[in-house]
């Protein structure tokens, strides 16, 4: 074999040897979990014997559970209050962020900072903000001579409580990719509406969003995924509460499978939620099929 042949073969091996390591991290931390799920949501199990086969038991439980109907209607509250949010602020922070001529490393650095903290530190500082005695929140209503909220205990404002948690937490990464896809707009078009007298407003809706349509209907569809799925703000802020009103699909298969030990009802709440993601994940994967062309 020629030396050249023999450092070919050399670099595919190790191609190869990389990408079999990826396969197996997929196969043992993704592929295998879903897979023991989809088993579990027909099994009884305890972990300690053998399964037993149930058919749709699982699933006839917890569809009669009364809160089956609470935790899906929560989920789709939670998600559209979240695009009402968390969806539109990152855009408009972006814009204002492009329109900037000094400071905006720094800027997008304090923007993206919430990012880097852990989920669990962010929730549980918002925990002491919603505080109803030394909250910060009611001490700024108190200082402005406004009444204090009971935020996480009424139903009336714990649900955009855990919305706006999340839109803080999540606030970074979404503007940074709005950011990103600005600075890919051709100056020229925008010195040409200038030209034309077009306004800032006039330039945002002919301009900015025409052309970054792709990643804002992209975007929409990620944030769907993503708060389909919220889970670490109910557990650590409401735990469910008040009266049911925060529990979401995630949590209340959190609780099947850790507090009421029924793993096969856990099971099969995921793979309800699993098979609504897969319709928004398929349409994701067709826009950016489309968006690469």
């Amino acid at each position: 074999m020629s030396p050249r042949r023999r450092r070919g073969v050399q670099r595919n091996l190790t191609a190869y040897g990389f990408l079999c390591g990826a396969l197996i991290c997929f196969a043992i931390f993704s592929w295998y979990p879903i897979v023991r799920e989809v088993l579990l949501s027909f099994q009884k199990t305890n972990f300690v014997g053998a399964p037993t086969w149930v058919g749709l038991d699982n699933f006839t439980t917890v569809i009669a559970d009364p809160v089956f109907n609470d935790a899906w209607l929560n989920t789709a509250a939670f998600t559209l209050l979240a695009l009402v949010v968390g969806y539109a602020v990152p855009f408009v922070i972006a814009i204002v962020l492009n329109e900037l001529r000094h400071a905006r490393a720094y800027l997008r650095f304090v923007v993206y900072l919430p990012v880097m903290l852990p989920p669990a530190a962010a929730v549980l500082l918002f925990k002491w903000f919603y505080d109803p005695g030394p909250g910060l929140f009611n001490q700024i209503l108190h200082a402005a001579q406004l009444p204090g909220l009971s935020w996480l205990d009424s139903t009336d404002t714990a649900l955009i409580s855990l919305v706006l948690v999340s839109t803080w937490m999540n606030l970074g990464s979404g503007t940074l990719i709005y950011l990103a896809a600005l600075q890919t707009i051709p100056g020229e078009l925008y010195e040409a509406a200038e030209l034309d007298g077009a306004g800032l407003f006039r330039r945002i809706r002919h301009i900015t969003i025409p052309q970054t349509r792709l990643i804002l209907l992209v975007m929409l569809l990620l944030q769907i995924i993503a708060t389909m799925q919220v889970f670490i703000e109910p557990y650590l802020l409401t735990g469910g509460g008040p009266e049911d009103s925060t529990v979401t699909v995630a949590y209340l298969m959190y609780q099947y499978a850790f507090n009421f030990n029924n793993f096969g009802g856990g099971g099969a709440l995921g793979l309800m939620l699993m098979l609504v993601l897969m319709v928004f994940s398929a349409i994701y994967l067709r826009v950016s099929r489309e968006e690469a062309r």
